[in-house]
């Protein structure tokens, strides 16, 4: 993704919202859509989600009361994005095909090892709420504040979302290993 593809439309915000997102976008974008793709496992979905999160803040940028947050705003709306498309892949449908779980593209298949994939296939095993911990502290680097504040929990939560979720992937990796 490349900060020209993102296309704001007529500004309804100061210059200063408009350069400030397209600078969270120049900065974050890549991040966002990495955290994005291990969520929902394919990377035309995760740009999507992404291009929408920012469509939204663009959308509801003059509405912030701290716009220094816009940052949290963003990856919260991710995380929610990406959470409703894997309800909605779970959801039966009579006009689609059932849907089958997507598949690492050949490329990102080669660059990973069978180490990393093991655990990113482990990942994908654990419930959302403990998936979700793990890849916001581990992935993207957040610290515990930060990872609450964009799930929408307490500090606490996330402590023991993260201790139960590195235990049960643990077990599943051993699992895989016998």
């Amino acid at each position: 993704m490349q900060a020209e593809i993102l296309d704001l439309g007529p500004s309804r915000g100061a210059p200063e919202a408009d350069d400030a997102i397209s600078a969270l976008y120049a900065e974050h974008a890549l991040g966002l859509t990495r955290l994005a793709l291990i969520m929902v496992g394919d990377r035309e979905t995760a740009e999507d989600v992404v291009q929408e999160a920012f469509l939204g803040l663009h959308r509801r940028y003059h509405r912030l009361r701290h716009p220094d947050n816009a940052l949290v705003y963003l990856r919260s709306a991710v995380l929610n994005a990406s959470r409703s498309v894997l309800r909605r892949r779970r959801l039966p449908s009579f006009f689609a095909r059932t849907y089958e779980p997507p598949v690492w593209s050949a490329e990102s298949a080669a660059m990973l090892d069978a180490e990393r994939r093991a655990v990113l296939a482990a990942l994908h095993r654990l419930p959302r709420r403990q998936r979700e911990a793990l890849v916001l502290r581990y992935y993207a680097e957040l610290s515990e504040e930060e990872t609450a504040r964009v799930m929408g929990v307490s500090r606490g939560t996330v402590k023991s979302t993260t201790h139960r979720a590195l235990a049960a992937l643990g077990r599943l990796l051993e699992e895989r290993d016998r």
